[in-house]
């Protein structure tokens, strides 16, 4: 019987990139297929509406990160899988939380503090009151663990302080849940190695989606230079990414080259387009695959949201009682 649960989300922003993958999504298929817990991952596509977009553009981006999740190896009948905002219990606790969480609480979150920054003309309530809705997403499932990444810890302590404030006001309801501390992994970009890998700078970004020629073309472009302080931290990025996708002799080969100056970059980024070609070779053919037939998509979220909601509705339940609502 397993244990305990583990709850994750990811926002709806359109294709994932290798960084995301390696970051995030690779070590969310390691966490399910331990099978010591049950797993929660759902499509944050209400958090997605805090910041500016398109109707449309929302719809195709949840379809395809929903495609490359189910291709990347999160398996529905492992894992309970769906869409965040066809479980209404997200919103309803969410509300009830931001009823019991202190303004100054909201506030001082970094990210509040960055994304009105970056959003000027769009700075909206929900800006503020995402970590409630993020509180409310994780603690429905009543998880111990929450993998996040080292931007979101911030609001996974929020979470516990809401989760310690409702059951002192309320009495004992929820767990305060602990990160389970996922391998940090800085994956930059190839055009510009100072920055992190976005998919906002399409030239620089690998997605798990590029053709062979695609991959290529990108790795051939990619910045090798030597920065006299620094070294070359284009191909120390390199050689990280071939720490993942290519073999021992080829890593240890290529480390060496590079510390006594022999090292062929052209070499690297060709054995390197190779690996990563053949390594998402599977995937392309299964997110193309999943993306024709919308219909099975759409039974497979009503599926996992039937299942998400059965428990979902209990912990509302036992919320509504203890507040005075049932």
């Amino acid at each position: 019987m397993k244990s305990h649960a583990i709850v994750s989300g990811i926002r709806a922003t359109g294709k994932l990139h290798i960084g995301n993958y390696l970051g995030a999504l690779k070590q969310f298929v390691d966490l399910q297929n331990k099978g010591d817990s049950h797993c929660y991952f759902f499509i944050a596509d209400l958090h997605a509406l805090t910041t500016p977009f398109e109707p449309k553009e929302l719809q195709q981006n949840t379809l395809e990160v929903v495609a490359e999740y189910l291709a990347a190896g999160i398996d529905p009948k492992k894992s309970t899988f769906f869409l965040q905002n066809q479980v209404h219990q997200h919103s309803e606790l969410a509300w009830i939380f931001n009823c019991i969480t202190p303004l100054g609480e909201l506030e001082r979150m970094t990210q509040y503090k960055d994304k009105t920054e970056q959003h000027r003309t769009n700075t909206n309530a929900g800006l503020l009151t995402y970590p409630s809705l993020m509180a409310a997403d994780i603690l429905l499932y009543k998880p111990i663990f929450v993998p996040v990444g080292d931007d979101q810890t911030q609001h996974l302590e929020l979470a516990r302080i809401i989760a310690r404030k409702f059951n002192n006001r309320f009495g004992k309801t929820f767990p305060e849940p602990k990160n389970i501390t996922m391998k940090p992994l800085r994956i930059m970009s190839l055009t510009d190695p100072a920055r992190k890998m976005s998919k906002s700078e399409p030239n620089g970004c690998l997605f798990l989606d590029d053709e062979p020629e695609a991959i290529a073309s990108k790795l051939k472009k990619a910045v090798t230079a030597t920065d006299s302080k620094h070294g070359s931290p284009g191909v120390d990025n390199l050689l990280l990414l071939l720490s993942y996708f290519g073999n021992e002799d080829q890593l240890d080969s290529f480390k060496k080259a590079a510390k006594d100056g022999s090292i062929k970059f052209s070499e690297l980024k060709q054995i390197l387009a190779d690996r990563l070609s053949e390594h998402f070779a599977e995937f392309r053919k299964r997110k193309k695959d999943l993306l024709s037939d919308k219909n099975n998509l759409a039974e497979i979220l009503a599926d996992g949201a039937k299942r998400a909601k059965a428990v979902a509705s209990e912990t509302m339940i036992e919320v509504k009682q203890k507040v005075g609502l049932l």
